[in-house]
């Protein structure tokens, strides 16, 4: 670097491994640009000491009167153990102190000492759930998943295609890519061809609620697990088409077990939502019935092992808020939040897929596995943040307008009822629901012929009502909010 060159003044947050490391790699490298003033931690034991020969000035809660007193021009965040809420603490005090911050990856570059430089990165609406890296036992998902025949249905979604790219890395015989959009599933087959050339692979271009195609998959291939992601997820597009709930979430379900277990599948695995927890909405109530199903098949003593995985939102996923919130900040606001108090949770694409993996994996037929979420984060909080990374200013430069909660939506869900309880699995962040059979819908078949039978003739009102009388709290085509009974 030049004479004339003009060195940022930085402030790293996290006198840890983590900040240490990037502390020295921006001394021996100086021809980057940097000069690190010194660190900010919240241990008492490090306050007033060096780390990497540079003072700890101060805890996280002065960051901004340091940075006014040492001129700093950015901030790096180096505590990738933190809480999402502490990230979010961090953000908003960079925010208030008008400096720009970049982030420490992860976890295992830590682990590894692998941190440089180039690796610093802008803080990601991921980042800000502080989710603790999750790392699966490779030895034991080879043994699970090698050699085997996997049927992924939705494998073009967004939970399914990662899915089929975890699956295809731990080696199996053949890998079915079961969608209706055809472009996704082209899409997911060339990026498994490339990444896995080895991996057998057989689109399956059909719905789940087609029995035929369902009946002539499982005769030909012999799907030894079945990851079903196939689902309606939209709320208030479900509201509206309450057929297709069925037919797709319900009816489709049913179908895919019943095929599953007379050709004699190892497992079953169906991804369920918290939505299902006192559901309010169509696509609640229909993947409420859906789990029942799954429940009361398993309990016959198949041998075919029939799990249920039920999580929340999952970020970045299609249709989810933050895309739609980039797009609309794209092109200049407003960004729009339906409840001031409205909260979700959340998880990242990639670590609901292997929390999936490692549930199907644990499973010995009939559980209900609930992945544990952290905290829920209010989508206002949400808005604000990605408003602000994007470099504008909420209310100033982007608007933030609040809509109303649309029919089906609750201002705040659940994962588990009131009654149920959870246990330990011995695995992290992978809970199982204690008895579930006593959830299991009253009069459950009589009721899935006559959902099927309203679907079938697009019947939506027959629906709506048979989903009213099965779900005494749902309050069809309404909002819903924490005064709902059983709250």
């Amino acid at each position: 670097m030049s004479d004339d060159a003009r060195e940022t003044r930085t402030l790293i947050v996290g006198a840890g491994a983590a900040g240490s490391m990037v502390a020295e790699e921006m001394r021996q490298r100086p021809e980057q640009g940097y000069a690190v003033v010194g660190f900010l931690d919240d241990d008492p034991a490090k306050l007033g000491s060096t780390v990497a020969g540079l003072p700890v000035l101060g805890p996280t809660a002065d960051l901004v009167r340091i940075t006014d007193e040492s001129g700093i021009e950015q901030i790096v965040i180096a505590i990738p153990s933190a809480s999402g809420s502490s990230i979010r603490e961090v953000v908003a005090l960079c925010e208030e102190a008008d400096v720009p911050a970049r982030i420490v990856p992860g976890i295992w570059e830590i682990i590894l000492g692998d941190v440089t430089i180039s690796q610093l990165r802008q803080v990601q609406p991921e980042d800000l759930l502080g989710r603790e890296t999750v790392v699966l036992d490779c030895d034991e998902m080879t043994g699970y998943l090698r050699d085997r025949t996997v049927l992924i249905t939705g494998a073009g979604g967004s939970i399914g295609s990662e899915l089929a790219r975890q699956v295809a890395s731990f080696d199996p015989r053949r890998l079915l890519l079961m969608g209706r959009g055809e472009n996704s599933i082209y899409e997911i087959d060339q990026e498994i061809g490339q990444d896995y050339p080895d991996v057998e692979r057989h689109l399956v271009i059909s719905s789940v609620s087609d029995p035929m195609a369902v009946e002539v998959l499982f005769r030909d291939h012999r799907p030894e697990i079945v990851l079903h992601a196939a689902a309606h997820k939209h709320v208030h597009l479900m509201e509206a088409y309450p057929d297709e709930a069925v037919k797709n979430n319900v009816m489709g379900t049913r179908i895919l077990i019943d095929a599953a277990v007379r050709y004699g599948a190892d497992r079953v695995v169906m991804l369920s939502t918290d939505k299902a927890v006192r559901p309010r909405g169509v696509m609640g109530a229909s993947k409420r019935v859906a789990e029942s199903i799954m429940i009361e098949r398993a309990s016959r003593g198949s041998e075919t092992k029939l799990i249920a995985v039920r999580f929340g939102n999952v970020l970045g996923s299609r249709g989810s808020v933050v895309p739609l919130f980039r797009q609309q900040i794209s092109h200049g606001g407003p960004v729009t939040v339906t409840h001031p108090d409205v909260t979700r949770y959340f998880m990242t694409i990639r670590e609901a897929a292997m929390l999936v993996l490692e549930a199907g994996l644990t499973g010995h037929g009939g559980e209900i596995f609930v992945l544990d979420m952290g905290e829920p984060m209010r989508i206002a909080d949400l808005a604000t943040h990605l408003i602000r990374l994007s470099g504008f200013e909420p209310g100033r430069d982007i608007a933030i307008e609040f809509t109303g909660l649309r029919p089906g939506e609750k201002l705040h869900e659940e994962l588990w009822y009131a009654d149920e309880t959870l246990l330990e699995t011995g695995r992290k962040k992978v809970m199982v629901v204690q008895s579930p059979t006593d959830a299991v819908v009253p009069d459950l078949w009589d009721r899935v012929r006559r959902l099927e039978e309203f679907a079938e003739h697009c019947d939506r009102e027959g629906v709506l009502r048979e989903f009213a009388d099965i779900f005494p709290d749902m309050k069809v085509g309404t909002t819903h909010d924490e005064e709902d009974p059983g709250r």
